[in-house]
Protein backbone atom coordinates (compact mmCIF):
# COMPACT_ATOMS: atom_id res chain seq x y z
CA UNK A 1 0.00 0.00 0.00
CA UNK A 2 1.44 3.37 -0.94
CA UNK A 3 1.67 6.23 1.17
CA UNK A 4 0.96 9.71 0.33
CA UNK A 5 4.28 11.95 1.01
CA UNK A 6 3.87 14.04 3.75
CA UNK A 7 4.14 17.06 1.67
CA UNK A 8 1.88 16.57 -0.90
CA UNK A 9 -0.27 15.41 2.04
CA UNK A 10 -0.38 18.68 3.74
CA UNK A 11 -0.99 20.58 0.64
CA UNK A 12 -4.14 18.21 -0.05
CA UNK A 13 -4.92 19.36 3.35
CA UNK A 14 -5.15 22.93 2.64
CA UNK A 15 -6.74 22.65 -0.46
CA UNK A 16 -9.34 20.74 1.22
CA UNK A 17 -9.89 23.66 3.98
CA UNK A 18 -9.67 26.44 1.77
CA UNK A 19 -12.39 24.86 -0.48
CA UNK A 20 -14.82 24.59 3.14
CA UNK A 21 -13.50 27.94 3.73
CA UNK A 22 -12.10 27.10 7.16
CA UNK A 23 -9.05 28.54 6.61
CA UNK A 24 -8.46 31.36 8.46
CA UNK A 25 -7.11 34.85 7.25
CA UNK A 26 -3.51 34.17 9.37
CA UNK A 27 -3.06 30.72 7.20
CA UNK A 28 -3.70 33.16 3.71
CA UNK A 29 -0.72 35.35 5.24
CA UNK A 30 1.65 32.59 5.39
CA UNK A 31 0.42 31.72 1.53
CA UNK A 32 1.11 35.15 0.65
CA UNK A 33 4.71 35.99 2.31
CA UNK A 34 7.06 32.99 2.88
CA UNK A 35 7.34 32.02 6.05
CA UNK A 36 9.73 33.22 8.61
CA UNK A 37 10.84 35.69 6.38
CA UNK A 38 10.86 39.68 8.20
CA UNK A 39 9.16 42.56 6.72
CA UNK A 40 11.50 45.18 5.58
CA UNK A 41 10.01 48.43 6.40
CA UNK A 42 11.49 51.66 4.15
CA UNK A 43 11.57 54.90 5.79
CA UNK A 44 12.28 57.63 3.37
CA UNK A 45 14.84 59.71 5.90
CA UNK A 46 17.50 59.59 7.50
CA UNK A 47 17.58 57.64 11.18
CA UNK A 48 16.64 59.37 14.24
CA UNK A 49 13.64 62.09 13.20
CA UNK A 50 10.19 61.47 14.12
CA UNK A 51 9.22 59.50 11.17
CA UNK A 52 11.89 56.68 11.96
CA UNK A 53 11.32 57.23 15.93
CA UNK A 54 7.44 56.65 15.17
CA UNK A 55 8.69 53.81 12.86
CA UNK A 56 10.86 51.83 15.09
CA UNK A 57 8.27 52.06 17.78
CA UNK A 58 5.34 50.62 15.45
CA UNK A 59 7.49 47.85 14.60
CA UNK A 60 8.32 46.71 17.83
CA UNK A 61 4.31 46.52 18.64
CA UNK A 62 3.05 44.01 15.35
CA UNK A 63 6.17 41.90 16.19
CA UNK A 64 3.43 38.99 17.63
CA UNK A 65 1.72 39.38 14.70
CA UNK A 66 3.63 39.67 11.71
CA UNK A 67 6.80 38.73 12.95
CA UNK A 68 10.00 40.64 12.95
CA UNK A 69 9.98 43.99 10.89
CA UNK A 70 13.15 45.61 10.06
CA UNK A 71 13.43 49.60 9.48
CA UNK A 72 16.06 50.19 6.77
CA UNK A 73 15.93 54.07 6.49
CA UNK A 74 16.97 55.24 2.71
CA UNK A 75 17.21 58.85 2.80
CA UNK A 76 17.76 61.41 0.12
CA UNK A 77 16.18 63.55 -2.76
CA UNK A 78 13.49 64.91 -0.52
CA UNK A 79 12.30 61.22 0.43
CA UNK A 80 12.36 60.26 -3.20
CA UNK A 81 15.07 57.62 -3.04
CA UNK A 82 13.10 55.54 -0.02
CA UNK A 83 9.70 55.73 -1.57
CA UNK A 84 11.02 54.28 -4.85
CA UNK A 85 12.53 51.70 -3.66
CA UNK A 86 9.27 50.59 -1.98
CA UNK A 87 7.25 51.19 -5.33
CA UNK A 88 9.71 48.99 -7.37
CA UNK A 89 9.71 46.20 -4.63
CA UNK A 90 8.35 42.88 -5.14
CA UNK A 91 4.27 42.74 -3.85
CA UNK A 92 4.96 39.94 -1.59
CA UNK A 93 4.07 41.74 1.68
CA UNK A 94 7.72 41.52 2.74
CA UNK A 95 8.55 45.41 1.73
CA UNK A 96 6.50 48.32 2.91
CA UNK A 97 7.09 51.72 3.50
CA UNK A 98 6.51 55.45 4.23
CA UNK A 99 4.25 57.66 2.55
CA UNK A 100 4.77 61.20 3.90
CA UNK A 101 3.51 64.86 3.08
CA UNK A 102 6.37 64.97 1.52
CA UNK A 103 6.79 62.01 -0.87
CA UNK A 104 3.05 61.72 -1.69
CA UNK A 105 1.31 65.41 -1.96
CA UNK A 106 4.76 67.56 -2.28
CA UNK A 107 7.30 66.16 -4.35
CA UNK A 108 5.49 65.03 -7.21
CA UNK A 109 4.83 68.77 -8.27
CA UNK A 110 8.21 69.97 -6.78
CA UNK A 111 10.43 67.73 -8.59
CA UNK A 112 10.80 67.97 -12.18
CA UNK A 113 11.79 64.28 -12.67
CA UNK A 114 10.20 61.84 -10.18
CA UNK A 115 11.15 58.35 -10.36
CA UNK A 116 7.89 56.93 -9.15
CA UNK A 117 4.08 57.97 -9.35
CA UNK A 118 2.83 58.87 -6.24
CA UNK A 119 -1.15 58.49 -7.28
CA UNK A 120 -0.79 54.46 -9.02
CA UNK A 121 3.04 53.07 -7.71
CA UNK A 122 1.73 52.16 -3.82
CA UNK A 123 -1.09 50.42 -2.53
CA UNK A 124 -2.02 52.14 1.05
CA UNK A 125 -2.33 50.13 4.34
CA UNK A 126 -3.43 52.77 6.69
CA UNK A 127 -2.56 56.36 7.94
CA UNK A 128 0.02 56.39 10.89
CA UNK A 129 0.50 60.00 12.21
CA UNK A 130 -0.91 63.25 11.93
CA UNK A 131 1.00 66.04 13.37
CA UNK A 132 -0.42 69.67 13.59
CA UNK A 133 1.93 72.94 12.02
CA UNK A 134 1.75 75.79 14.05
CA UNK A 135 2.46 79.41 13.14
CA UNK A 136 4.71 80.71 15.65
CA UNK A 137 6.43 83.89 16.27
CA UNK A 138 9.82 84.45 18.42
CA UNK A 139 8.16 86.08 21.49
CA UNK A 140 10.40 89.02 22.10
CA UNK A 141 8.85 89.85 18.70
CA UNK A 142 5.19 89.73 19.34
CA UNK A 143 6.03 92.14 22.44
CA UNK A 144 7.63 94.34 20.64
CA UNK A 145 4.77 94.82 17.95
CA UNK A 146 1.83 94.58 20.67
CA UNK A 147 1.31 91.14 19.06
CA UNK A 148 -0.80 87.92 21.38
CA UNK A 149 -3.29 86.71 18.82
CA UNK A 150 -4.07 85.30 15.53
CA UNK A 151 -6.13 88.62 15.03
CA UNK A 152 -3.17 91.14 15.92
CA UNK A 153 -1.01 89.51 13.92
CA UNK A 154 -3.29 89.62 11.08
CA UNK A 155 -4.14 93.52 11.84
CA UNK A 156 -0.86 94.36 11.92
CA UNK A 157 0.47 92.18 8.67
CA UNK A 158 -2.08 93.55 6.87
CA UNK A 159 -1.67 97.71 8.35
CA UNK A 160 1.92 96.99 8.03
CA UNK A 161 2.25 94.84 4.26
CA UNK A 162 5.81 93.49 3.31
CA UNK A 163 7.69 94.43 6.72
CA UNK A 164 6.95 91.06 8.43
CA UNK A 165 9.38 88.09 7.27
CA UNK A 166 8.28 84.45 7.11
CA UNK A 167 11.37 81.46 7.73
CA UNK A 168 11.45 78.14 6.27
CA UNK A 169 13.22 75.01 6.28
CA UNK A 170 13.85 75.44 2.27
CA UNK A 171 11.77 76.25 -1.09
CA UNK A 172 8.76 73.91 -1.28
CA UNK A 173 9.34 72.81 2.47
CA UNK A 174 6.07 71.82 4.12
CA UNK A 175 6.64 74.97 6.48
CA UNK A 176 7.10 77.71 3.45
CA UNK A 177 3.83 76.25 1.98
CA UNK A 178 2.24 76.61 4.75
CA UNK A 179 3.15 79.84 4.44
CA UNK A 180 2.28 80.62 1.09
CA UNK A 181 -1.24 79.24 1.21
CA UNK A 182 -1.70 81.59 4.38
CA UNK A 183 -0.79 84.52 3.17
CA UNK A 184 -2.91 84.16 0.13
CA UNK A 185 -5.82 82.94 2.20
CA UNK A 186 -5.03 85.99 4.94
CA UNK A 187 -4.32 88.47 2.00
CA UNK A 188 -0.83 89.75 3.66
CA UNK A 189 2.33 89.69 2.21
CA UNK A 190 5.34 88.70 3.88
CA UNK A 191 8.55 88.27 2.77
CA UNK A 192 9.75 84.49 2.84
CA UNK A 193 13.33 83.71 3.58
CA UNK A 194 14.42 80.20 2.95
CA UNK A 195 17.02 78.62 5.29
CA UNK A 196 18.71 75.26 4.16
CA UNK A 197 16.73 72.95 6.58
CA UNK A 198 14.53 72.64 9.49
CA UNK A 199 16.49 73.40 12.49
CA UNK A 200 18.55 76.30 10.90
CA UNK A 201 15.23 77.64 10.42
CA UNK A 202 14.05 77.47 13.54
CA UNK A 203 17.09 78.55 15.13
CA UNK A 204 16.78 81.68 13.07
CA UNK A 205 13.45 82.44 14.15
CA UNK A 206 14.64 81.87 18.06
CA UNK A 207 17.30 84.97 17.07
CA UNK A 208 15.23 87.29 15.75
CA UNK A 209 16.01 87.08 11.99
CA UNK A 210 12.67 86.33 11.01
CA UNK A 211 9.65 87.01 12.60
CA UNK A 212 7.48 84.11 12.36
CA UNK A 213 7.34 80.74 10.68
CA UNK A 214 4.84 77.39 10.18
CA UNK A 215 6.70 74.36 11.96
CA UNK A 216 5.56 70.92 12.85
CA UNK A 217 4.20 71.14 16.58
CA UNK A 218 7.12 68.16 17.73
CA UNK A 219 9.22 70.41 16.56
CA UNK A 220 8.61 73.50 18.21
CA UNK A 221 6.84 72.44 21.20
CA UNK A 222 9.37 72.59 23.43
CA UNK A 223 9.84 76.61 23.20
CA UNK A 224 6.25 76.92 23.30
CA UNK A 225 6.37 75.75 26.99
CA UNK A 226 9.13 77.42 27.28
CA UNK A 227 8.07 80.53 26.26
CA UNK A 228 10.42 81.52 23.55
CA UNK A 229 7.98 80.92 21.09
CA UNK A 230 4.33 82.23 20.90
CA UNK A 231 1.78 79.58 19.15
CA UNK A 232 -0.77 82.03 17.73
CA UNK A 233 -2.78 78.74 15.76
CA UNK A 234 -2.44 75.68 14.78
CA UNK A 235 -3.58 74.62 10.79
CA UNK A 236 -5.28 71.27 11.71
CA UNK A 237 -9.21 72.04 10.49
CA UNK A 238 -10.00 72.30 14.21
CA UNK A 239 -7.88 72.35 17.71
CA UNK A 240 -5.67 70.02 18.07
CA UNK A 241 -5.83 68.06 21.56
CA UNK A 242 -2.46 68.25 22.19
CA UNK A 243 -2.73 72.18 22.31
CA UNK A 244 -6.37 72.89 22.79
CA UNK A 245 -5.95 75.98 24.01
CA UNK A 246 -4.64 77.35 20.24
CA UNK A 247 -6.95 78.40 18.18
CA UNK A 248 -6.99 77.01 14.68
CA UNK A 249 -6.35 78.73 11.52
CA UNK A 250 -9.99 77.60 9.88
CA UNK A 251 -11.85 79.75 12.61
CA UNK A 252 -10.13 82.82 11.25
CA UNK A 253 -9.61 81.68 7.84
CA UNK A 254 -12.55 78.53 6.94
CA UNK A 255 -11.09 75.50 5.12
CA UNK A 256 -7.51 76.26 5.95
CA UNK A 257 -6.39 73.14 7.02
CA UNK A 258 -2.34 71.62 6.20
CA UNK A 259 -0.30 69.36 8.43
CA UNK A 260 2.10 67.16 8.45
CA UNK A 261 1.02 63.15 7.99
CA UNK A 262 2.93 60.26 7.07
CA UNK A 263 1.64 56.57 6.54
CA UNK A 264 2.40 52.83 5.45
CA UNK A 265 2.46 51.70 1.82
CA UNK A 266 3.30 49.09 0.17
CA UNK A 267 3.94 48.33 -3.98
CA UNK A 268 1.01 49.12 -6.29
CA UNK A 269 0.68 44.83 -6.89
CA UNK A 270 0.17 43.53 -3.67
CA UNK A 271 -2.94 41.03 -2.81
CA UNK A 272 -5.65 42.66 -1.43
CA UNK A 273 -5.58 39.69 1.70
CA UNK A 274 -1.97 40.31 2.23
CA UNK A 275 -2.64 44.32 2.44
CA UNK A 276 -5.63 43.60 5.15
CA UNK A 277 -3.54 41.64 7.18
CA UNK A 278 -1.22 44.45 7.38
CA UNK A 279 -3.44 46.72 7.73
CA UNK A 280 -5.10 44.58 10.75
CA UNK A 281 -1.51 44.15 12.72
CA UNK A 282 -0.29 47.95 11.90
CA UNK A 283 -4.17 49.82 13.31
CA UNK A 284 -4.55 47.43 16.32
CA UNK A 285 -1.16 49.09 17.46
CA UNK A 286 -2.19 52.16 16.52
CA UNK A 287 -4.74 51.95 18.69
CA UNK A 288 -3.04 50.71 21.50
CA UNK A 289 -2.79 52.87 24.48
CA UNK A 290 0.61 52.68 24.78
CA UNK A 291 0.97 53.60 21.52
CA UNK A 292 -1.20 56.73 21.46
CA UNK A 293 0.45 57.58 24.92
CA UNK A 294 4.13 57.75 23.76
CA UNK A 295 3.21 59.87 20.73
CA UNK A 296 1.12 61.97 22.37
CA UNK A 297 4.55 62.81 24.08
CA UNK A 298 5.97 63.64 20.65
CA UNK A 299 3.17 65.66 20.07
CA UNK A 300 2.15 63.78 17.03
CA UNK A 301 -1.52 61.70 16.95
CA UNK A 302 -2.03 58.46 15.89
CA UNK A 303 -4.98 57.79 13.34
CA UNK A 304 -5.28 54.27 12.36
CA UNK A 305 -7.64 54.19 9.18
CA UNK A 306 -8.68 51.84 7.05
CA UNK A 307 -6.56 51.05 3.37
CA UNK A 308 -9.08 52.89 1.08
CA UNK A 309 -9.90 55.62 3.32
CA UNK A 310 -6.09 56.15 3.45
CA UNK A 311 -5.94 55.86 -0.33
CA UNK A 312 -8.37 58.59 -0.61
CA UNK A 313 -6.97 60.99 1.45
CA UNK A 314 -3.40 60.56 0.16
CA UNK A 315 -5.11 61.50 -3.52
CA UNK A 316 -6.58 64.32 -1.93
CA UNK A 317 -3.44 65.63 -0.16
CA UNK A 318 -1.58 65.07 -3.92
CA UNK A 319 -4.04 67.24 -5.74
CA UNK A 320 -4.18 70.09 -2.70
CA UNK A 321 -0.95 70.68 -3.17
CA UNK A 322 -0.17 71.32 -7.06
CA UNK A 323 -1.59 74.96 -6.70
CA UNK A 324 0.01 75.50 -4.19
CA UNK A 325 3.44 74.10 -4.75
CA UNK A 326 2.84 75.90 -8.28
CA UNK A 327 2.06 79.76 -7.25
CA UNK A 328 4.79 79.58 -4.88
CA UNK A 329 7.27 78.75 -7.41
CA UNK A 330 9.44 76.55 -5.81
CA UNK A 331 11.32 73.93 -7.88
CA UNK A 332 13.90 71.03 -8.31
CA UNK A 333 15.56 70.26 -11.06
Amino acid sequence: MSMTPPLRLIQWGLAVLLAHGWLGAGMVWAQTAPVGKPIRLIVPYAAGGPIDVTARFLAERVKDSLGTVIVENRPGAGGNIGADAVAKAAPDGLTIGIAATATHAVNPWLYARMPYKASSDFAPITQMVRVPNVLVMNTDTAKRLNIDSLKSFLAYAKAHPGQLNVGSGGNGSAGHLAAELFKTRAGIFAVHIPYNGGNPAQLALLGGQVDFNFDNLATASANIKAGKLLALAVTTAQRSPLLPEVMALSEVLPGFSVDTWWGLVAPAATPKDTLAKLNQAFVAALRSSEVRERWSQMMAEAVPSDSESFGRFMASELAKYEPVVKASGAKVD
